[in-house]
């Protein structure tokens, strides 16, 4: 990772995350400055270097950016927002968890006050900050992520997505998506091979290897979700149905939590009632993209 290292950086918000992102662009050279409520959270950081500044004003004057990781937007809000701040032509890169509506949300807020914007995601735990294997996704305007690009990866891979500020917190979602699915569909297995006296580290390697083939079908299954057209290539979605209604009984013969696949197959046997028995299983977006109406 290549960094302008006599960028000067302000992080604002030091829990766990706000640490390890400061500690990072220590790491890296940058001149830092923090700032937090509770300012013995900054102690470690400020004895390796970084700056305490009095205020969230000083802080703000301090950095060439400035990373916001707080508790949520409206803390952000509070912090940001109180008259003595000036944030004309102020970079902002909020790397704070909310929605995508909060995230447009608060571009706009920020615009108003003549500041730059960019609204972020984590994609990544503490300990990994600073290193490849942290992806930190970025989206707003593209001229102002590719002029801080350099600085910004001292953090880890950074990543852009698009204009639309919400697109960094609605890839976060997806993500957390894919991440619990795949252990919710783990754990149901593990728990089928434990009545037989099976192990879960028995059990990892063979999920892995099913976990591997799925995703490579999904490029193939993207390309008919974006056309619209779901030809039967590999299987009908009323076939898929019917393992998945031998996934539930063999789940209540042994005594096993069947909630999760009677979840699916609800959802399959209303596409089969719209007439989509016929086509493969990406056919389901359409129940995926309906909101409940009970």
């Amino acid at each position: 990772m290549t960094n302008n290292t006599d960028k000067p950086v302000t992080v604002i918000g030091l829990g766990l995350m706000g640490q390890a992102l400061a500690g990072a662009f220590l790491k890296a050279g940058h001149p830092t400055t923090v700032w937090n409520r509770t300012t013995s959270k900054a102690d470690q950081l400020v004895a390796g270097g970084a700056r305490l500044a009095p205020t969230v004003g000083d802080a703000l004057k301090a950095g060439f950016l400035t990373i916001i990781c707080v508790t949520d937007y409206q803390a952000m809000y509070e912090l940001l927002g109180a008259s003595d701040i000036e944030l004309d032509g102020t970079m902002l890169i909020n790397l704070t968890s909310g929605s995508s509506a909060h995230a447009r949300e608060a571009a706009h807020w920020a615009e108003r006050h003549g500041a730059h914007y960019l609204d972020g995601a984590i994609m990544a735990i503490p300990p990994a900050i600073g290193t490849a294997e942290a992806v930190i996704l970025h989206s707003g305007p593209q001229q102002d992520f590719e002029a801080h690009k350099s600085t910004l990866g001292a953090l880890g891979t950074v990543t852009y997505l698009g204009a639309d500020p919400g697109l960094a917190s609605l890839y976060d979602v997806a993500g957390l998506a894919m991440m619990w699915s795949i252990l919710n569909a783990w754990l149901q297995g593990t728990a089928l091979l434990r009545t037989a006296g099976v192990d879960a580290a028995t059990y990892a390697p063979f999920a892995q290897q099913i976990a591997a083939v799925v995703a490579e079908w999904l490029p193939g299954y993207a390309e008919q979700i974006d056309s619209g057209s779901f030809p039967a290539e590999v299987s009908a979605l009323e076939t898929d149905a019917r393992a998945m209604a031998h996934l539930i009984e063999e789940s209540e013969a042994v005594g096993v939590n069947a909630e999760l696949p009677k979840l699916i197959k609800a959802m399959a046997d209303r596409s089969i009632a719209a007439g989509h028995g016929g086509e493969q299983y990406p056919v389901l977006i359409e129940e995926f993209a309906k909101p409940r109406t009970d």
